[in-house]
C-alpha cells in the first residue's frame, strides 16, 4: 500500500468517475484502474461498485475513505510541523542545561539570539548534570550547556564563559570581612559539599586536589541553591560561583587566592549529528558571540 494509491483512491471516491479522476490526476485511465484493483486485492474487499458509466463508493470504501482521509491529514500535519521545525527562521532549538544556569546565563543567551531571530522557538530542559547528559546521549535535545566538558571525541565543546569561584561564608563568620582567602584556610572548617550528580562537583574536587586537601564535609546537598541556603543558615562554608540564583541574604563572598579556582561553562553538541538550520544558527551565534 502506497501513498500514491491512497491519493488515487480518494480522488476516485470524490469524483465517482474513473475517467474524470484520471484526468484530474494526469494519469491514464488503465493505470488508475489497475492501481485501484491492486488496492482492493490487498484489502480483500471491493471499494467501489459500478453503476453504468459511474461508480459508487461501497460501504467498505466509505469506511476506508474516512480512515485514509484522517491518516493523510495527520501525515500532512507532520510534514508541515517538520518543515516549520527545520525552517531556519521559524524552527525550534532544544537545549538541556544545568539548573543553576537558568537564573542568568541561559535567559541572556536566548534574549540576545532572539534580537536577531525572533521567530525561532526554544524547548528548554533543565536538571542535574547526570539528567541533562542522559537527555543529550538519548537524543532528547539538540544542545547542552554545562560546566563539565565531556571527555569524549563524540562531542564538540564551544566555550561560553569562565566563571570565578568564591569561598562563601555566613555574614557573621570570622572570615566574612576578609578581602580574599586561600583554600587551605578551610581545613578545619565545616564544609557544605555537593553530591556527585551536581555538575560543579568535579570542578570543586579538582580545586582541592590541586593543593592536596580534602575539606571536612559536614553536609552534602543535591544542588548549589541548597548549599547556599545551608551556608546562610550558619551550618558551614563552601565554594560556589557568584551567580544571581545563589546570592542569598546573609552570605559573604570571598575571592580565592589559589590559581585555577574557576569553572568553565560551554555548549556541547554531538559531533556529526544532524543539526537543523535553526539549531546551527544558535550554535553559530554562541560561537561568534563568545569566541
Amino acid at each position: 500500500m502506497e501513498l500514491t494509491q491512497l491519493n488515487y483512491f480518494l480522488t476516485v471516491a470524490r469524483l465517482r468517475h474513473v475517467t474524470k479522476a484520471s484526468e484530474a490526476l494526469s494519469i491514464t485511465q488503465p493505470a488508475l484502474s489497475h492501481s485501484i484493483s491492486k488496492l482492493e486485492d490487498e484489502l480483500g474487499v471491493p471499494l467501489f461498485e459500478r453503476s453504468g458509466r459511474n461508480i459508487i463508493v461501497s460501504r467498505y470504501g466509505t469506511m476506508f475513505a474516512e480512515s485514509v482521509t484522517r491518516a493523510l491529514q495527520e501525515l500532512d500535519k507532520g510534514k508541515r510541523a517538520l518543515e516549520e521545525w527545520t525552517n531556519p527562521d521559524t524552527g525550534c532549538v532544544s537545549i538541556a542545561y544545568l539548573n543553576i544556569l537558568g537564573a542568568e546565563l541561559v535567559p541572556k543567551l536566548i534574549r540576545g539570539f532572539h534580537q536577531q531571530y525572533p521567530k525561532i522557538r526554544f524547548q528548554l530542559i533543565q536538571g542535574s548534570h547526570s539528567f541533562i547528559s542522559n537527555q543529550m546521549e538519548n537524543g532528547e535535545c539538540d544542545l547542552m550547556i554545562s560546566s563539565i566538558r565531556l571527555e569524549s571525541d563524540a562531542y564538540d565543546w564551544i566555550p561560553i564563559k569562565t566563571v570565578p569561584l568564591y569561598v562563601v561564608v555566613p555574614a557573621t563568620h570570622r572570615f566574612a570581612q576578609r578581602d580574599e582567602i586561600s583554600l587551605r584556610e578551610l581545613t578545619d572548617e565545616p564544609y557544605i559539599e555537593v553530591k556527585h550528580n551536581c555538575g560543579l562537583k568535579a570542578t570543586l574536587d579538582t580545586c582541592f586536589n590541586r593543593i592536596g586537601m580534602t575539606p571536612a564535609t559536614a553536609y552534602e546537598a543535591e544542588d548549589l541553591t541548597t548549599v547556599a541556603g545551608f551556608v546562610a543558615a550558619g551550618l558551614g562554608l563552601s565554594m560556589l560561583p557568584k551567580t544571581n540564583g545563589l546570592m542569598l541574604e546573609g552570605l559573604a563572598w570571598l575571592p580565592i587566592k589559589d590559581e585555577g579556582s574557576y569553572c568553565e561553562v560551554g555548549l556541547l553538541q554531538k559531533r556529526g549529528q544532524y543539526l537543523s538550520p535553526a539549531v546551527r544558527r544558535f550554535s553559530d551565534y554562541v560561537q561568534l558571540t563568545f569566541a
